[in-house]
């Protein structure tokens, strides 16, 4: 068992110091983010979710043998590397992401492999924290607002409402609905990862069941946001437009949200009582 004396607790205080410090700026804007893009407002409870797996594993850590492995520094070096440059090209996706790297070799410089592999996960479970450039998030939003509209068509003419796309625009009888940004699923999407990928990491199953229920967050996703704007279209062609709009989108938003949460909670128990299931004891 491992036992941390006063020293090396002021070492690792002023560590975090120097850590928080040289990421002041960059942390600063990632909370500016998250309080303005509601595409990653889940942001704000990563950090905490990441630290709460690392205090999780605090008995097993303590086990761990200590070995300081030299070219920890190296990854450290490169994380800090990919922190100037990306700072002189003004890039603040490679400025964010390197704190994974600088993080994870600074623990494998001052503990070694043991620790730094069970550390993996919760720092790498950081990046879902970190919002992606726009142009990739464009790329990814447009297809999906296609693909929303689409499938949103077929569930409004099976509940018999009369309907016509053009892309990304249902016209209905007595308005025009447009899926936006916000309503392609992305966002959804994005937080239905991060919620599964804690729920998998905390799940006592096998590996096999761990990456099924973290890759089933993405069809869960896009039926929950289907399930939205079916229901939005058919109150719309009812009531309006102004239906769609301002509170109800919002309120909307967060019923999406909570059917994806209803429906991982649900796979996690059907996973949890399905036969075969592997008992994990320690991480």
């Amino acid at each position: 068992m491992v036992i941390y004396t006063r020293t090396d607790i002021i070492l690792l205080s002023l560590l975090f110091l120097c850590f928080i410090i040289l990421y002041y700026k960059v942390l600063a804007g990632l909370v500016e983010d998250w309080g303005t893009n509601d595409n990653y407002s889940h942001g704000f409870f990563i950090p905490v979710i990441s630290l709460y797996m690392i205090y999780s594993m605090r008995a097993s850590l303590k086990k761990c043998r200590i070995h300081p492995a030299d070219w920890g520094m190296l990854l450290l070096l490169a994380g800090l590397g990919q922190l100037l440059l990306a700072h002189a090209g003004s890039e603040f996706f490679l400025q964010r992401t390197s704190m994974i790297p600088v993080l994870l070799g600074a623990v494998l410089f001052l503990f070694g492999t043991a620790y730094t592999r069970k550390l993996l996960l919760p720092v790498a479970y950081l990046l879902f924290m970190i919002p992606l450039p726009a142009i990739l998030w464009n790329k990814i939003a447009f297809p999906m607002q296609l693909f929303s509209s689409a499938i949103t068509e077929t569930f409004i003419r099976l509940l018999g409402i009369s309907v016509f796309r053009e892309g990304n625009v249902l016209h209905l009888a007595q308005t025009t609905l447009e899926v936006v940004d916000a309503c392609s699923g992305l966002r959804s999407l994005t937080t239905m990862f991060a919620l599964s990928a804690a729920l998998a990491w905390f799940a006592r199953y096998s590996l096999a069941r761990k990456w099924f229920l973290f890759i089933m967050a993405a069809p869960i996703a896009v039926v929950a946001n289907i399930i939205r704007l079916t229901f939005t279209a058919a109150l719309a062609s009812v009531y309006g437009s102004d239906v769609a709009q301002g509170f109800l989108h919002e309120f909307s938003g967060m019923v999406t949200f909570f059917i994806g949460l209803a429906f991982l909670a649900g796979l996690n128990v059907l996973l949890d009582r399905f036969p075969g299931r592997s008992q994990i004891q320690s991480r």
